[in-house]
């Protein structure tokens, strides 16, 4: 388990292009054959990536920041499936995942094993602090409601789906969605925002590998740059905005953990404001 440290808006205008990568952006999740994981000091999240193969499933262990006996002693988890289909096995009950289908797993779970159908199967990761235990749920992607949001003449046309929200599967503070830009449309969260009580990490995925997202971070007068590949993810303080253009339409799993569950929790920032 990587462990990323927590910073403060004033440090992020001396960072190179090196330190803002090293900082915030999280690449390489996803290896054969493993399980990897990120802990940001950023509201104690825990990102991660399992790649198993069929016939060779990977078990979630605890890691010594965790100070745990097993991952979910303390945490909550969220796990998507970004490639391909397969199982996630909590405590001997198995859940099949289709594709951009979301598992819920409660405080509490002891057991967490992930079985691929598909050669190319991929899970996202992404885990919070737990104060209270809620039952191990799936969302299918195909079920939940949609949220159709943006205009053409903007190039962000979208649709939203929420995973894990107030009004969908419970959880102790753990927020998760998907949204999916339309053909032609290349910019996600704009105008930007923040979220003075939450950290947000964005997974961008399903953009093809010769294309590039161009992803802001920062406050909102004093913005930089991160460039992210497909599969990567990126950390916002609850300081930064977050917000970003592709080269192509891609589809991106959005995060959050921290003071409280509203989605609509968030200080907008107008377009004309950004520096």
């Amino acid at each position: 388990m990587q462990i990323r440290h927590s910073t403060h808006p004033a440090q992020l205008p001396g960072f190179d292009t090196d330190g803002l990568r090293q900082h915030y952006l999280v690449d390489d999740l996803f290896a054969p054959g493993e399980i990897r994981t990120v802990y940001t000091h950023e509201d104690r999240i825990v990102l991660g990536g399992a790649t198993p193969s069929p016939g060779n499933p990977l078990k979630l262990e605890s890691a010594p920041p965790l100070r745990s006996a097993h991952f979910c002693e303390r945490r909550e988890l969220a796990v998507l499936a970004i490639r391909g289909t397969g199982t996630v096995a909590v405590d001997g009950t198995e859940h099949e995942l289709g594709t951009r289908d979301c598992l819920y797993v409660g405080q509490g779970a002891v057991d967490v094993e992930f079985r691929a159908a598909d050669e190319d199967t991929r899970f996202y990761l992404f885990s919070t602090p737990s104060h209270a235990s809620f039952p191990t749920s799936v969302a299918r992607f195909d079920e939940v409601d949609v949220l159709e949001l943006g205009d053409q003449s903007t190039a962000n046309v979208r649709e939203i789906r929420k995973f894990v929200h107030a009004d969908g599967i419970r959880s102790s503070q753990l927020v998760l969605g998907v949204t999916s830009l339309a053909p032609g449309s290349v910019w996600n969260t704009m105008p930007p925002h923040t979220h003075d009580r939450r950290t947000e990490c964005y997974l961008y995925f399903d953009l093809p590998e010769e294309h590039r997202v161009i992803h802001l971070c920062g406050e909102p007068q004093n913005t930089r740059n991160i460039v992210v590949r497909n599969e990567e993810a990126v950390i916002s303080p609850s300081w930064s905005v977050h917000s970003g253009a592709g080269t192509h339409s891609y589809t991106f799993v959005w995060a959050m953990g921290g003071e409280n569950q509203a989605y609509d929790d968030m200080d907008p920032v107008a377009v004309t404001e950004l520096r």
